[in-house]
């Protein structure tokens, strides 16, 4: 097993290993997973170290919470894990559901029977809570996360779902972590803007976000992580490789970049990347997660894998060695700011 160093979430009493391990490939994104597939990669994070899970009613219309819930009762690993969910969607009979029209339009390959409604007001996120309970097998919850409230994925109709969090939602949240039924509250969004307003209003914990904060993505580093610092509001970072091109390159034969084409332009920054990893002989998955883990706003980076290779592979990516040169050189050449914290290397 492997020593993975943890953080705590903000105020609360959870803390994580620095890789968590998100289920969003093992529930049929882009590819058919079948259970003994998802329980091995479960068990195969748990090997290595990883103490943290996170999962969704989203991921597979209620899949990914069936599963986890299962292999963790199975195994016996409950005790020894932190687990997140998310709130904000009811699941209905697809049915008797229309389908949502999404920002990304992911196809879930083999899903459970059901179809996600949004619900952000103090029943939906009470029915969302409890309906979770029921699907991974568990009283409690460790941490509970707002999934996709803000305009990054609700667009003109953010400030409808924003309203009814508002209203009565944060009532739910506040009830739920005051009578211990889950220990943190935060965010599970693909922006950091919603984290910052919310934070403002409510006291959160965290917030899981997704694609933001990257090695080629640092608009945080403009005042967002500075406030989120001050508020003690910890940042579980996801979507570290900006879908795909961190992990690949751009010879990568799927290269995307945040589930699209990539554009010229973020070509031309990973090559340039590349070429320093080339010259000090560093991958570059290490480096895009090393960069991410080396704020101090960041607790944990939750690692989407659908093997335990790809579980492996993450792990040995966060105990690389990278030589300190490395990071003057991507600074130097203007590929990251001047203000972005590095990781602390031996010279």
């Amino acid at each position: 097993m492997t020593e993975l160093e943890t953080r705590p979430l903000g105020k609360s009493k959870v803390q994580v290993t620095s890789l968590g391990l998100g289920t969003v490939p093992l529930s049929g994104f882009n590819a058919d997973v079948s259970y003994d597939e998802f329980e091995a990669t479960i068990l195969a994070g748990y090997a290595a170290g990883i103490r943290y899970f996170d999962c969704a009613p989203m991921y597979g219309f209620g899949k990914s919470e069936h599963y986890l819930g299962h292999a963790l009762r199975a195994n016996k690993l409950r005790e020894n894990v932190v687990v997140s969910t998310k709130v904000g969607r009811v699941l209905k009979p697809a049915s008797r559901t229309k389908k949502l029209e999404t920002v990304y339009g992911i196809e879930w390959i083999d899903p459970l029977p059901f179809l996600d409604t949004y619900d952000y007001t103090y029943d939906g996120v009470m029915r969302a809570f409890e309906d979770s309970q029921q699907r991974l097998g568990l009283d409690y919850i460790d941490v509970l996360l707002v999934h996709d409230v803000g305009r990054a994925w609700h667009g003109d109709q953010s400030e409808f779902y924003w309203n009814q969090l508002r209203a009565s939602g944060y009532k739910a949240l506040d009830e739920l972590r005051s009578s211990g039924a889950v220990s943190a509250i935060g965010l599970g969004v693909n922006e950091t803007e919603s984290v910052v307003g919310v934070a403002r209003e409510f006291p959160i914990d965290c917030s899981l976000i997704a694609g933001r904060y990257t090695l080629l993505n640092h608009t945080p580093l403009e005042a967002a992580f500075d406030e989120l610092l001050q508020r003690n509001v910890s940042v579980i970072a996801g979507g570290i490789f900006n879908s795909g091109i961190l992990a690949t390159g751009v010879s990568g034969p799927a290269a995307t970049y945040d589930y699209g084409k990539v554009p010229a332009a973020v070509v031309e920054k990973v090559k340039a990347i590349e070429s320093i990893c080339l010259r000090y002989a560093v991958s570059l998955p290490a480096a895009a997660m090393q960069f991410v883990y080396a704020h101090p706003a960041v607790a944990t980076l939750v690692m989407g894998a659908k093997s335990a290779l790809e579980v492996e592979q993450n792990v040995k990516a966060i105990n690389e060695t990278i030589p300190a040169a490395f990071w003057d050189a991507l600074t130097e050449a203007s590929l990251l700011p001047s203000n972005a914290p590095l990781p602390t290397v031996v010279r």
